[in-house]
């Protein structure tokens, strides 16, 4: 009797007040403070070569993610505060530099898992959409907060390349890894893409709705009608929805079809989006899909299919989409589970890591960026 009781209560111990998240019209108190200690990872070379050192033992891709996530959230607090832009620009400037010069000292295999090297990639020369997507909106992001001239070449050039690549696939996508293209990785090139045209306004409205259309065509899994995960050059499926890709996906898509990215999270949380007690989380895969475990799901929960990959990709989308409900039952779950510690260097969370961090703060801060392209084409 007392269990039937005390358990239903336990979730009002953990569940925060969404403003202390989320704030339409600044930077959020927990955004504040997680920003402040990634701050000082890129201002102060001893706490970042120790950061590195322990994330990148687990996991490549998570030192280029970590960077990604970070700079395109600081793009965001920058519109958001023009008091906080200078010392953001500075911290973009830095991971940005540091990335591309990494890419071209030790080439694109530094930020890659192993497999990548096991077998050939069908493009030639080989190149990581994964790698291009991700550095070209950093690039993007950082120029609409504010042009720096250096930088508008590198990103026109990206975009020339990532585009030129996915023409040559009948699914309009490039290769992540050998043969094996992510949609995930490719709607984040697209909106890059999409960012580069509002800036010095190439119009590649042609290549973006050919894109969307084949998406919607060769993309779909029948089941869910959600977009697929990953798939081969030509489009055949390799795996089916998942947590850890679509939620980022839906947040993408905003930005290039809003109403394609609200048929997309709608599906998401009836398939994946789950509450238990008042404690939020989101499922790996659909009840009619179950993939493998990887370093992107993390473990899976099973009977429940709860994964932290892609739980805390669903805090991106439950922000994007204003689902304020989903977002505290996500919050809720973090607050009990993440072990937030907080001290003189910001806001952490214990059971997370850096990547984990700044996914967390891209959901706090989202928002102005798409905006100011929106406002653009509007008619």
């Amino acid at each position: 009797m007392a269990a039937v009781i005390w358990l239903p209560c336990v979730h009002f111990f953990f569940r925060p007040d969404v403003s202390e998240f989320l704030d339409s019209d600044g930077i959020s108190p927990k955004a504040r403070r997680l920003s402040q200690r990634h701050v000082r990872l890129w201002t102060e070379a001893d706490l970042r070569e120790a950061a590195l050192a322990k994330i990148r033992t687990a996991n490549a891709e998570w030192d280029f993610m970590g960077r990604s996530f970070f700079v395109w959230s600081l793009a965001n607090m920058a519109i958001r505060d023009e008091q906080f832009r200078p010392d953001a620009l500075r911290a973009m400037d830095a991971i940005i530099d540091e990335t591309i010069r990494l890419e071209r000292d030790e080439d694109m295999y530094f930020f890659l898992m192993p497999y990548a090297r096991r077998r050939p990639w069908v493009l030639s020369p080989a190149r990581s959409q994964f790698i291009d997507g991700e550095i070209a909106l950093m690039l993007a992001l950082r120029q609409l907060v504010e042009e720096k001239s250096e930088y508008k070449p590198l990103l026109v050039e990206r975009v020339r390349i990532m585009i030129e690549r996915m023409e040559k696939s009948p699914v309009l996508s490039a290769e992540s890894y050998p043969d094996e293209c992510w949609t995930f990785c490719n709607v984040i090139a697209v909106s890059a893409i999409r960012i580069n045209g509002h800036l010095d306004g190439a119009d590649h409205s042609e290549f973006i709705n050919d894109w969307l259309e084949t998406a919607k065509t060769r993309l779909i899994d029948r089941k869910t009608g959600l977009l697929v995960s990953s798939y081969t050059l030509d489009g055949k499926h390799l795996d089916g929805p998942e947590g850890s890709s679509i939620w980022m996906v839906t947040h993408c898509l905003s930005l290039l079809d809003e109403d394609f990215a609200r048929d997309q999270y709608k599906r998401a949380t009836e398939h994946l989006g789950r509450s238990i007690l008042g404690f939020g989380y989101a499922r790996e895969w659909p009840d009619s899909w179950t993939g493998p475990m990887d370093i992107d799901s993390g473990a899976v929960v099973p009977g429940m299919g709860l994964s932290v990959g892609a739980s805390g990709m669903a805090f991106i989308a439950a922000a994007t989409f204003d689902d304020k409900q989903f977002y505290r039952s996500l919050a809720t779950s973090l607050e009990f589970a993440g072990m937030p510690i907080e001290d003189n260097t910001g806001l952490r969370y214990e059971t997370s890591n850096q990547v984990g961090d700044a996914v967390l703060l891209y959901s706090m801060s989202l928002g102005p960026a798409w905006q100011k392209v929106r406002e653009r084409h509007k008619p």
